[in-house]
């Protein structure tokens, strides 16, 4: 039975350019690798291109699927109801850029750290919460909507439903006044 796809992450290009900056970075440090800058740059770029192409993430009903490696193909799929974090990391370089680093820490994981890294998800943020919340969702907890001032409830009940039980709820409260008087 194949899941069905809740979210598929896009990457940013300016990842690229970050990596190439933080090959002349490292470069620089050593004196002697100094005339390989240029050769170092060329290199970043033309592997930073497939290494971005060959990079995805998918939210999926149940999972995260995330994919990378050019030479060496990685999968990792992560049960969403083992995931215990979603940690955002951006650094000062990071920052200048606009990329965010999210990093999926999982129950039983062995060694610190992050099970799986990913830089450069276009709208991280959006992508962190809507996992968060798929995985609140298989938990059968209700699912709050931050964006709006109301809490909206998502585990199988519709706005329309939602609102006509809230109508009830306040019919039956106008009657328990009315008794009471």
């Amino acid at each position: 039975m194949q899941e069905k796809v809740i979210l598929k992450a896009s990457f940013n290009p300016k990842v690229k350019t970050y990596w190439m900056l933080l090959s002349v970075i490292f470069s620089s440090i050593f004196i002697i690798s100094i005339p390989l800058v240029p050769f170092v740059l060329l290199i970043t770029f033309l592997v930073s291109s497939a290494v971005l192409k060959a990079m995805s993430a998918e939210l999926l009903e149940r999972k995260l699927v995330v994919k990378r490696g050019v030479w060496f193909k990685i999968e990792k799929s992560i049960p969403l109801e083992k995931i215990t974090d979603v940690g955002m990391m951006q650094g000062p370089l990071m920052r200048m850029f606009g990329l965010y680093r999210l990093d999926f820490e999982t129950a039983g994981q062995s060694g610190p750290g992050a099970l799986v890294s990913m830089i450069g998800i276009n709208q991280a943020e959006a992508f962190r919460e809507r996992i968060l919340q798929q995985k609140d969702l298989l938990q059968g907890k209700p699912v709050v909507n931050e964006s709006s001032s109301e809490t909206a409830i998502t585990d199988g009940v519709s706005a329309q439903q939602f609102a006509e039980l809230l109508k009830s709820v306040q019919r039956i409260e106008v009657l328990l006044e009315k008794q009471s008087e």
